[in-house]
């Protein structure tokens, strides 16, 4: 379980982006959604170890990690998969699923993850992490190393960006099977109602701060017909027109 208790940050020059959030997160599928620029990604990033908080407390599974570094949080079991998937040239995609996984992973293990993502697995495994890939693929890859990784808390920013190719009842599958072994929790940052259809819990982030909290059937209805989601609606258009270029 993941406890934030009155979190802040700010920026070096006093810039404040989140301020007073207070959140658990212990159900299967949790999305974090509301306008762009309100804070959520930084908020992923916060969790993740990215970005140290200026303000308040985290605590995973009663540990106080407040002030744990991304390589210390991911050894207590939290992935985070970015937005925008880093490149690593000179690393072939066997390699991360290994790095990923802690292990020397097998050719027929990684080609099963990376089965699980959509990708013909003979086509990738020794494919080098570079400009060569589609930032499409790389996003597959990026799923497919958390998947193969299995931790406690997995944290997804946006994943639906760049994968237009690939069905979302896939991605949505792909994260059911990652809650079936891992029995951890999955946060979603997205504006996408497919995704948002299948948290337990909703919440809104705006302003920096946390401005509703609670079950889909409570709060999804609201966001649906609200002016952020037609907003919301947009810039996910805009996400996926960009992601067919």
């Amino acid at each position: 379980m993941l406890e934030l208790k009155h979190v802040g940050f700010e920026t070096d020059d006093n810039k404040e982006i989140l301020h007073d959030v207070s959140l658990t997160v212990q159900d299967r599928f949790v999305a974090i959604t509301g306008p762009n620029g309100g804070g959520k990604s930084t908020l992923a990033k916060v969790i993740a170890g990215i970005y140290q908080p200026t303000s308040g407390q985290i605590l995973l599974d009663g540990v106080d990690i407040t002030h744990s570094t991304i390589t210390e949080r991911a050894n207590l079991g939290i992935s985070y998969a970015f937005q925008q998937p880093v490149r690593f040239k000179g690393l072939r995609v066997h390699d991360l699923l290994s790095l990923a996984a802690g292990k020397d992973t097998s050719v027929a293990q990684a080609c099963a993850y990376l089965s699980e993502v959509g990708l013909c697995a003979r086509d990738y495994i020794d494919r080098e992490v570079n400009a060569s890939l589609s930032g499409g693929e790389l996003k597959r890859i990026e799923i497919a190393m958390v998947l193969a990784r299995g931790t406690k808390l997995s944290i997804f920013d946006e994943p639906e960006a760049g994968i237009d190719l690939w069905s979302f009842q896939n991605l949505i599958r792909v994260f059911e099977k990652m809650y079936e072994q891992t029995k951890g929790s999955i946060l979603i940052i997205s504006h996408q109602e497919r995704i948002l259809n299948i948290a337990d819990t909703i919440v809104v982030v705006k302003n920096g701060g946390i401005e509703k909290i609670g079950p889909r059937a409570e709060l999804l209805p609201g966001l649906l017909g609200s002016a952020d989601a037609a907003g919301a609606a947009c810039s996910v258009l805009t996400d996926k027109v960009e992601g067919v270029r």
